[in-house]
């Protein structure tokens, strides 16, 4: 198995628990979860195991540098503008004087689908984070051989 399908893997299983988080919520099961989040960790390891090309040399290490600053310096932005709006909901103070029954305007994003929201801002990093890898692998020649 390549790397970069060793990362889809691990994108695949943050997406599969994210599911099975909203799940054990729904359900008021915090067990599932729990034993679905240990599950995953023990298929990572033994999937990272099969990995065949984790070879670190100065060009590896330059796409792997290159590949982590530029998913942090998208990734940042879409969290933060997320965050920012999810703060002002949490915020939102109503005006005075108040009515009754109180009126609100209508809630853009429920609180409640604010974490999941987060989880799957984590999942996007972690594709962001492939895409960019396999990007500057082509851009630096990761995959073409030296010799003759």
């Amino acid at each position: 198995m390549k790397k970069n399908t060793f990362y889809l893997f691990i994108g695949c299983i943050a997406l599969a628990l994210l599911a099975i988080f909203w799940y054990s919520i729904e359900v008021h099961l915090p067990i599932i979860i729990i034993i679905a989040f240990i599950i995953g960790i023990i298929l990572i390891y033994l999937v990272r195991r099969k990995v065949t090309d984790f070879i670190e040399d100065e060009r590896s290490a330059k796409i792997t540098q290159m590949a982590g600053m530029r998913t942090f310096q998208i990734f940042w932005i879409v969290f933060c503008a997320f965050s920012i709006g999810a703060v002002m909901e949490i915020l939102h103070i109503p005006a005075f004087p108040r009515s009754f029954p109180p009126e609100r305007p209508p809630e853009i994003i429920p609180p409640r689908l604010m974490g999941y929201i987060q989880l799957g801002l984590l999942c996007l990093m972690i594709f962001l984070y492939v895409g960019f890898r396999i990007y500057y692998a082509r851009k630096y020649g990761e995959w073409e051989t030296d010799e003759e």
